[in-house]
């Protein structure tokens, strides 16, 4: 999976994403070249939920289902 700037530039390529105990771990790339892992809590996961409101909720269950758009796909 890989994260993108708003300029379209890759940010992070995500190798794996898996769990370590009570924590969340996100393994991958910084700029297609620096390794880093990243270790995510419980308490930040629950502060991560309440960014959500219900619209972005449902967003999220359809953008599975949703392709690029054009213009996201000419920047790369």
């Amino acid at each position: 999976m890989k994260i993108y700037d708003n300029t379209g530039k890759e940010l992070m390529d995500v190798s794996a994403i898996r769990r370590d105990g009570d924590m969340l771990v996100v393994k991958g790339k910084i700029f297609g070249a620096m390794p880093m892992t990243a270790k995510i809590t419980p308490e930040e996961a629950r502060k991560g939920l309440k960014m959500l409101d219900f619209k972005l909720v449902l967003f999220l269950l359809s953008f599975l289902f949703r392709s690029s758009s054009k213009r996201d796909k000419d920047k790369n």
